[in-house]
């Protein structure tokens, strides 16, 4: 008898209205168009306006109309996962608030901080779940309010980020197709390099923290736009 693959049967995304472009940074900080178009092949960035606004807002937004492009029923999700840095609040799980917007009442669902790489995090652990033949809809969503926590003093690192969500759903199937294998690995020596120095429960929040800009992304030197530039080369 064949086994069960886990496989992408939709996909939806969203992005907020106002575009941050280039030229409006220069204004902010000290850098130009053609500094950040040249090393980081960005022109543009999405950013979530409106109070009150958060990694939940868009999130909800990806997933309603990834269940309405599929004409999945919110009742009929099993699981959903929220991979995000940004959640609205330290708890609970944003992922829990997502389904809430959504009108997702009879899954579970939780949240992933793997940075860079919680997507695929994310989408590898909700495979194993539908594999497993334990759940039948996942959804899986990758949302982030970066502008949150990005210093616009700092031009290594305001130029690099945005706002968006996104959101599949992963279904079983009996075809060869599917999240078909993964190779993970972690090297936690570089934390050093790209993280939050405050507001975690080495470094509490207090008014010394904020008074120093802490929580905020912070980057070790250039070594993130020198590991993003030849990536971006590559696919000119």
């Amino acid at each position: 008898m064949p086994g069960i693959n886990a496989a992408i049967t939709a996909i939806n995304s969203y992005l907020p209205n106002y575009v941050l472009t280039n030229k409006e940074l220069e204004q902010m900080v000290d850098t130009s168009e053609e500094w950040i178009s040249t090393r980081t092949g960005i022109k543009t960035r999405h950013i979530l306006k409106g109070k009150g606004k958060g990694t939940s807002d868009m999130g909800a937004e990806a997933v309603k109309g990834l269940l309405e492009k599929k004409g999945v029923d919110p009742s009929e999700v099993d699981l959903l996962i929220c991979c995000t840095v940004t959640p609205d609040m330290k708890f609970p799980a944003t992922a829990n608030i997502i389904s809430d917007k959504a009108g997702i009442k009879n899954a579970f669902s939780y949240d992933i901080n793997a940075a860079c790489s919680g997507f695929i995090y994310s989408l590898v652990t909700a495979a194993k779940f539908v594999e497993s033949g334990l759940y039948k809809k996942v959804v899986v969503v990758g949302a982030d309010k970066m502008s949150s926590i990005v210093d616009y003093t700092d031009r290594q690192t305001c130029v690099l980020f945005g706002d968006a969500a996104s959101a599949v759903l992963l279904e079983p199937t009996t075809e060869n197709i599917g999240v078909r294998d993964h190779i993970f690995q972690s090297d936690g020596f570089g934390s050093i390099h790209l993280h939050m120095k405050a507001g975690g429960s080495i470094k509490p929040p207090s008014y010394e923290t904020i008074d120093a800009r802490e929580h905020y992304v912070y980057q070790e030197g250039k070594l993130y736009l020198n590991l993003l530039f030849p990536i971006w080369q590559m696919f000119r």
